[in-house]
């Protein structure tokens, strides 16, 4: 089977090249997943921006089509297959193939203004029915993504998948930087960790898996990304890295290119961290 790769020697331009490539994102219209949508379609992707909102993923490629290049909105929800077989067979039916899986679709109860009111479980009080939700979109709504997709990637011989992971995956989260004086305790909560060290997992196996075949699965680590946050949690959070800051949400665009293109052809079950040095203490 002809694969997507080029051989022989490539211009910096040609590496990050994705001309005749479809990229499809899961969490299309979130923070990351809407960076990421539009990365991928400036750098000459057809890109397929999923959500479990339609109407936000209609929102975003339209917006990816008016600046001239293609997309197409499609609403997901990753943790029912029927609706992960549907979603890939329409992405193919509109473009051809499937070259790119970014599974970016993902529970994350951040601590910025939209997420409030959502972090005062302790452990020893987290309810089962939140731990069961986050386990089936954070882990099996990567598996059944990356399952669809990859049928079709070994049919056209070729592709690429890339899991979003988090810091807190590596590492415990520091539950301190949340601590505000004279309020309730508040709490990353425990399936973000667990489910996000399962995505490094999950990255490995398929690594491996797909050995002799020129599918490559990596992950992705991005740090703590600003989003209209309090200052205190600003502060807390930036004196715990070693570039002292958040993330601006589009510092996330060159890792996820760098992989998802041939600039990363000999790069497979890894695991690309950008935490301004979160990790690196």
């Amino acid at each position: 089977m002809e694969t997507m790769y080029k051989a022989g020697k490539m211009s910096a331009d040609d590496l990050f090249d994705l001309n005749g490539r479809v990229a499809f994102v899961t969490g299309g219209a979130g923070l990351l997943g809407l960076e990421f949508c539009r990365t991928l379609a400036g750098a000459g992707a057809a890109v397929v921006v999923a959500d479990l909102n339609g109407a936000a993923a209609e929102e975003v490629a339209a917006a990816i089509e008016c600046e001239g290049e293609k997309a197409r909105a499609i609403a997901l929800d990753v943790t029912r297959p029927e609706s992960v077989r549907r979603a890939v067979a329409e992405a193919v039916s509109a473009f051809g193939r499937l070259d790119i899986l970014v599974n970016c679709a993902a529970l994350d109860p951040k601590f910025d203004p939209s997420h409030a009111g959502q972090h005062t479980n302790a452990f020893e009080d987290y309810p089962l029915e939140m731990w069961n939700q986050a386990l089936a979109v954070n882990l099996t709504g990567m598996f059944l993504s990356s399952q669809a997709a990859a049928r079709q990637m070994l049919q056209q011989g070729a592709g690429v998948i890339i899991n979003l992971c988090s810091t807190y995956g590596m590492v415990g989260p520091d539950q301190r930087i949340y601590e505000k004086p004279g309020q309730p305790a508040q709490f990353k909560p425990v399936y973000y960790s667990v489910t996000k060290a399962g995505v490094l997992g999950l990255t490995r196996y398929l690594a491996t898996y797909y050995a002799g075949n020129e599918i490559r699965v990596n992950a992705l680590t991005p740090g703590g990304v600003f989003n209209q946050h309090d200052e205190t949690f600003v502060r807390n959070y930036s004196a715990r890295t070693v570039l002292g800051r958040m993330a601006r949400k589009d510092e996330m665009n060159g890792a996820l290119l760098f992989l998802a293109s041939d600039a990363s052809s000999y790069m497979t079950g890894a695991n690309l961290v950008v935490d301004g040095g979160w990790t690196a203490w």
